[in-house]
């Protein structure tokens, strides 16, 4: 019998509020002739109801089918081909996505081989103990305990097949590493409180850099190996490939993906040289600061190009996936329409991703009735030292209250700014500080983005007054809160009262030397981009990673890991655990595929 292009019927639950915002019209009435059900510049499909699979025309088949191939897409590759699963691997463009391009950290513990060889003294209680505090309730108590204890092994998998790490430590506070330092603290276990509640750890294993080799694209030494594992056992990797529609067999089980993909390999390699020039123009400075205009055009123009190609040289395919698909295509912070619409008061941060964290696998999950959470969560990284100076400031309101320990790691700092003092935040520098935070950006161990940024906004962007009264009205600030709050602030660095917010005094400084100064760190900070990435996703069945559907059950043969699902980081974020969960989620999907009934 041949397939029918009818589609499914109408779910007897309704659409939870912001899947209506997405679709204007009921996924079920929307036709599945090649017409868009989303918004945002996504042209995704409702699922193709195929009553007899054997009959479709397939152009290839496999085991599993694997929607997306960065970090969380290759960890479920490698692993079901160990299993002696077959599998297609499909990435809208060459493959790595912000994991290859990201900082090269991972987030590991419980005792490691580096830290072994380091001598840091670590086991999974303790790092769950800490990592409670950072991910809440956005997992099952049980979900993080396995994914502690789960830890050394996974990461032990990643040194097994090639990637290359260092126990050569940094044992202090930083928000990234010197280059010659590969084993370093990346959350806040130093700062108080969390110092207190479990010894500190350090679990930031960062990937040996090669020669010449760029901090923000050192996660290729983490996927590139993994990679060449995959193809060396048989992976079928086919790039320029975008998933646009999935399919359903009569029960409603998910069975295979539609792609448009460029087959011509000369056109697959000009399309990827546009890709990297709009992904290098456009990630290069945030919206708000100066300039940005003029880089993003440019990049524009390059992406225009390669849109360009892809209209008139793609063609449609239609891929088998006899036993699952694994939807792991990243975030959505590069599709502004879609941060716009959940998460607006992000809108402003520089996004921390490339051009594949659109939302296209979120919403091919929910094309097929999937369910999503978190979608308004964002991690916004405002990470004050270095230079030390600023983290020995004051930072605060719009009112001129301190609202956070100023040592703490910047997507904590970020969230507790964006999220419950209206985006705004002020680092607040006396005379001395200020001219310090000068000989701490030539510091040995400062990276020279760390350097600039400092330089740029001490230099240019800091607003100086006599006096705290006269700085506050400068500021906008309420003068009577502001001259309480540093006052309260001196008192604690003299070591004449506790910090409310646990900082140590030798980590705050007396501000009692005019003039004083103001750095602008809020989310709109023309000179002080903050990097933003999404953290929400499709809802899954924890033990499996199995897309749940709008009643919690979960949908056959559908699979979601890394950032197009809900995980460990998708409360509060520290570096290097998306990278983790990519991994511990993309091999929980092939385990659930590799064990299921074929």
């Amino acid at each position: 019998m041949a397939s029918q292009d009818t589609p499914p019927p109408v779910d007897a639950i309704p659409p939870s509020p912001w899947q209506r915002a997405w679709s204007s019209r009921p996924l079920a009435a929307t036709p599945a002739s090649g017409q868009p059900v989303g918004d945002w510049g996504l042209a995704i499909d409702a699922p193709l109801r195929i009553a007899d699979p054997d009959a479709h025309p397939w152009q290839g088949d496999a085991d599993m089918v694997v929607v997306g191939l960065g970090g969380a897409g290759i960890a479920a590759a490698l692993e079901g081909l160990e299993r002696g699963l077959s599998v297609i691997g499909l990435d809208q463009y060459d493959g790595g996505g912000s994991s290859a391009a990201n900082g090269g950290v991972y987030y590991a513990g419980g005792g490691t081989s580096i830290q072994r060889e380091a001598g840091v003294i670590d086991d999974p209680a303790a790092m769950e103990a800490y990592l409670k505090c950072e991910v809440g309730d956005v997992v099952a108590p049980e979900t993080l305990t396995r994914f502690c204890h789960e830890s050394v092994d996974n990461f032990e998998w990643l040194r097994q097949h090639g990637a290359p790490f260092s126990p050569a430590l940094h044992p202090t506070k930083t928000s990234y590493p010197p280059l010659d330092k590969y084993l370093y603290h990346p959350d806040s276990s130093l700062a108080g409180p969390f110092c207190a509640i479990t010894p500190p750890a350090a679990r930031g294993h960062r990937t040996v850099h090669r020669n010449g080799s760029k901090p923000w694209g050192l996660g290729a030494g983490i996927y590139n190996p993994l990679r060449a594992a995959a193809l060396a056992l048989g992976l079928d990797f086919r790039s320029h490939a975008e998933a646009r529609q999935l399919a359903c067999d009569s029960d409603g089980r998910v069975i295979g993906v539609r792609v448009e993909w460029l087959a011509d390999p000369a056109i697959r390699k000009r399309h990827s040289h546009l890709v990297a020039q709009a992904n290098r123009w456009m990630a290069m400075l945030s919206p708000t600061f100066p300039g940005a205009r003029i880089t993003y055009a440019v990049g524009f123009r390059y992406l225009a190009r390669a849109r360009a190609l892809e209209s008139s040289a793609r063609s449609s395919a239609w891929l088998r996936a006899r036993r699952g698909v694994v939807l792991s295509a990243g975030g959505f912070i590069c599709n502004p329409a879609m941060v716009q619409h959940f998460a607006p008061e992000y809108a402003a941060g520089l996004p921390n991703g490339t051009l594949g964290d659109n939302g296209s696998g979120i919403m091919l999950g929910v094309s097929a009735g999937g369910d999503a959470g978190l979608m308004e969560r964002v991690s916004a990284w405002r990470f004050l030292s270095p230079p030390r100076a600023w983290g020995q400031g004051m930072l605060v309101n719009a009112g001129g209250q301190r609202f956070a320990n100023e040592t703490w790691y910047g997507a904590r700092i970020g969230d507790e700014m964006i999220e419950r003092n209206a985006g705004r935040g002020y680092i607040i520098l006396d005379r001395r500080l200020f001219r310090q935070s000068f000989r701490d950006a030539f510091g040995k161990d400062v990276l020279g983005f760390q350097r600039d940024i400092t330089l740029v906004n001490a230099l240019f962007a800091a607003i100086k007054a006599p006096t705290p009264e006269a700085l506050a009205r400068k500021l906008g600030l309420s003068p009577v809160l502001f001259a309480q709050e540093l006052a309260l602030y001196n008192k604690s660095a003299q070591g004449e009262a506790p910090d409310r917010f646990h900082k140590s005094p030798a980590d705050m400084a007396e501000l009692t030397q005019g003039p004083f100064y103001a750095i602008d760190a809020s989310v709109d900070a023309r000179m002080f981009p903050i990097a933003c990435m999404t953290v929400g996703g499709l809802l899954v069945d924890e033990a499996s990673g199995a897309v749940k559907d709008r009643s919690g059950a979960p949908l056959p043969g559908l699979y979601a890991a890394g950032r197009n699902a809900v995980g460990i980081c998708s409360n509060l974020y520290v570096s290097g655990l998306s990278y983790a969960d990519c991994i511990f989620s993309g091999r929980r999907a092939a385990r659930a595929i590799a064990q299921a009934p074929a």
